[in-house]
């Protein structure tokens, strides 16, 4: 898939900001945040929720086709392009007669890919900028089919939301980053742009400057920030907005670092690089000897017909190498982490043996 910069080129030179209120509420509401964010200058794109999926029936389902004058009569009064959500292709049909050219596909819309084709098909023919947020479970093909079913009609504008991702423990982020994922999508689509959206990881004002920072710092390509004229009075997401003034203050906060240096840096860095490179050479080389000795171990095992699993061997490697990762200042949970993906790859090469059967070698 080939993309272009979803607004005007901007991608890459500095981190895009898009902000505004969860729910377009009311006109007073839309045109008010829209001139406050035009004052503050630091904002791309106006986002404003039309239609809102909420997960129980009763709640404020965001004021529909009416508010689409409110956005784009906003849009046209700041200066600022509006983007809003779609989940329907009446939802685009009807936006797209009030000139909204800039969407988003949320994340309870992408994990059905047969409402996403159908809203693609809406778009075909259409010149628009169109942002397409993770699912809420972490699955990366389906994050990459919705954008692939955009792509396929013709829609070159593209660009990913990270929102993060839904779980059922007590936490105190509201989604979890899982930054691998969003990640994983940048090495694979080199010119796709990946924003991050810390107000839905978050769902507290408290976190927002440390998961913006984290985003930039992992060269995101900008971020979505829920921004309200009056954040206690919202009718969704109330604890997690901010005020324009306050996204500025959170903005100049970050630190925008580059991806390269000068020359001197880049000679240090790469003399750091290389020593990494061969140190994971000899992490490799030891882990293939590892390997060789759990193969030598499987085939004494079932010529004694010994079980695989050694409980008290393993609970002796356990406490042994914690305590050594302890003594050269290793994380634990992270050496804890990395001896079960040996353990379990060690069981699967002796189950391997085990279940082969000597008589017919």
């Amino acid at each position: 898939m080939e993309f272009e910069a979803l607004i005007g080129g901007k991608e890459g030179k500095r981190p895009i900001i898009i902000a505004g209120p969860c729910s377009a509420e009311n006109e007073q509401q839309v045109h008010s945040t829209a001139q406050a964010l035009a004052r503050e200058g630091m904002t791309d794109l106006f986002r404003a929720g039309i239609w809102k999926p909420r997960t129980r029936p009763g709640a404020f389902e965001g004021a529909g086709k009416e508010a689409l004058h409110w956005v784009s009569d906003a849009a046209r009064a700041s200066g600022l392009p509006a983007a809003i959500e779609v989940g329907s292709p009446k939802h685009v049909e009807a936006a797209l007669e009030c000139d909204i050219r800039y969407f988003w596909l949320g994340a309870r819309t992408v994990v059905n890919p047969f409402i996403v084709q159908e809203i693609a098909e809406a778009f075909k023919g259409v010149n628009a900028g169109i942002m397409v947020k993770n699912p809420v479970n972490p699955d990366i093909n389906l994050w990459i089919g919705a954008l692939e079913r955009l792509s396929s009609i013709g829609i070159t504008r593209l660009a990913a939301i990270h929102r993060g991702f839904s779980h059922f423990q007590s936490a105190p982020l509201r989604n979890k980053p899982l930054w691998e994922i969003p990640i994983t999508l940048k090495q694979r689509f080199k010119n796709l742009s990946v924003f991050t959206d810390p107000s839905h990881i978050c769902g507290h004002p408290a976190y927002l400057q440390q998961i913006a920072q984290k985003a930039l710092d992992l060269e995101m390509d900008g971020l979505m920030i829920e921004t309200h004229i009056c954040p206690a009075e919202a009718l969704t997401d109330a604890g997690q907005q901010i005020t324009p003034k306050q996204l500025t203050s959170l903005l100049q906060s970050l630190i925008i670092r580059t991806a390269t240096g000068e020359a001197s840096f880049e000679m240090e860095l790469n003399k750091w690089r290389d020593l990494i490179d061969e140190k994971d050479q000899e992490i490799l080389n030891l882990l293939a000897s590892r390997f060789a000795a759990i193969q030598a171990i499987g085939m004494l095992k079932q010529k004694h017909q010994v079980t695989i699993l050694q409980l008290d061997r393993w609970s002796r490697i356990i406490e042994t190498r914690m305590a050594e990762a302890t003594r050269f200042s290793i994380n634990p949970l992270f050496m804890k982490r990395l001896l079960d993906l040996i353990h379990e790859e060690s069981i699967r090469i002796q189950e391997e043996i085990l279940n082969d059967d000597p008589a017919e070698n």
